[in-house]
């Protein structure tokens, strides 16, 4: 898998629901660089970073290069330190037709909802 996060997390696993959703499972590399300035002795996992992690797991799972056309319904909902919650569980609902991919996501750790959203990413041409 391809990701412009280099090292910052790894894919440990993905499932196809019955219900057609995807839960991916991650681990957080607590000791990857964005953390030393995100927030100095109190790390922070960047909004934008899981927004990108999400991007890639849909890339991934479509086999499609995606660009982002829209974003809604952004709630970071709960902070994501990777010292003490490194392992994330996100569920993709995803939707594709013709170029169109959209994407409802929920990523929690434990019993704690960390981010929901819903994107809409146009298919690249190869």
């Amino acid at each position: 898998m391809q990701t412009i996060l280099t090292d910052f997390y790894t894919l440990t696993s993905y499932e196809k629901t019955e219900n057609g959703s995807f839960i991916a499972q991650i681990h957080l590399n607590k000791n990857h660089d964005i953390f030393k300035g995100h927030f100095p002795g109190n790390p922070v996992t960047p909004g934008v970073c899981m927004m990108q992690i999400i991007k890639e797991l849909t890339e991934e799972l479509t086999g499609s290069k995606l660009f982002l056309k829209t974003a809604s319904n952004v709630k970071f909902m709960a902070i994501i330190n990777p010292f003490e919650t490194p392992d994330l569980k996100l569920q993709l609902d995803i939707t594709e037709d013709g170029e169109d991919v959209k994407v409802k996501n929920v990523t929690s750790f434990g019993e704690t909802i960390a981010l929901k959203l819903s994107v809409s990413y146009k298919k690249l041409m190869s």
